[in-house]
């Protein structure tokens, strides 16, 4: 890593914090932090789960339930097992809450305009189309990647949208049970693995791995990503761990196929060291065949 590009990160840290007000203990002009004003905005009206507030805000549970304790003892949020089942906690905002809620909508929204005054509208322009390409680049920092048992709710999402997305772009539609299989023993060790990548505590991507026992050929399967995070690189990414976990298990070869009509899939594969084929299987959907020689020893 460049020390340029880390002293970079650093100045705009010191700017933004400054500039928003992040530094007073008093955030917005009310009674609370930036931290406290920020989980009280992220309660949904319906409620949120505790567990969701958690991993969407990277927050620790000792220090989350500190959080909630105080905005609780202001009579601004309850904290109850949800109704439909008693092993999920529900955060909820009281009548106060969506009240503070409210007034806080409001002071951003002056916030923001008073950064915004004082520039040209074509400054404006420039600010605000790069805060939203900061952001984009912020959330794929923040994305993991993680081995997981594809019979979870999170890996169960990621194979549905699969499917789903598969459905409405094939000429023919698409049918699981048509298709070559990638059941969930084969996606799960030892016989293979399944990846999801999850960000702010939500699914956005996936990928299997089928290792072939006693050929070292490896094979990936239910590459997705979520339309939201597309053009970050989260494809490449999945796609170089599954190549990687491939490696390590002792598979020499990873191969896939893809259709005719996924054409932003094939360029992905062709950029990451893919080299079409002849057709080593009989996938029903598949037009074009990949495969790629794996390094030894890693």
């Amino acid at each position: 890593m460049e020390r340029g590009q880390i002293d970079g990160v650093r100045r705009f840290h010191r700017a933004v914090t400054q500039r928003v007000g992040a530094l007073n203990d008093a955030y917005l002009s009310r009674d609370r932090s930036l931290g406290l004003s920020r989980l009280l905005w992220e309660v949904e009206p319906d409620g949120s789960e505790v567990r969701v507030l958690r991993s969407r805000l990277g927050l620790d549970s000792g220090y989350l339930s500190r959080q909630l304790r105080r905005l609780e003892s202001d009579g601004l949020v309850t904290t109850d097992p949800d109704a439909d089942d008693g092993r999920v906690r529900k955060v909820r905002l009281t009548r106060a809450g969506a009240a503070e809620r409210g007034l806080l909508d409001r002071a951003s929204d002056e916030l923001a305009e008073s950064i915004l005054v004082p520039l040209t509208d074509g400054q404006r322009g420039r600010l605000v189309a790069a805060m939203a390409e900061v952001e984009r680049l912020l959330l794929a920092s923040q994305v993991r990647i993680d081995i997981t048992d594809p019979r979870t709710p999170d890996a169960r999402y990621c194979l549905r949208s699969y499917f789903e997305e598969l459905g409405r772009r094939f000429e023919t539609g698409f049918d699981p049970a048509r298709s070559l299989s990638a059941g969930d023993q084969e996606m799960t060790l030892p016989d293979g693995l399944f990846l999801v990548a999850s960000a702010q505590g939500s699914p956005v991507g996936c990928g299997a791995l089928k290792l072939g026992a006693g050929t070292r050929i490896g094979e990936v399967k239910r590459m997705w990503t979520s339309p939201d995070v597309r053009g970050l690189g989260l494809g490449r990414r999945i796609l170089e761990r599954l190549a990687d976990e491939a490696a390590a298990r002792g598979m020499r070869t990873l191969r896939l196929e893809t259709n005719r009509t996924l054409g932003e899939a094939r360029r992905l594969y062709e950029t990451a060291g893919f080299t079409e084929t002849e057709a080593f299987n009989s996938e029903p959907y598949a037009h074009h065949w990949f495969e790629r020689t794996l390094p030894e020893g890693i």
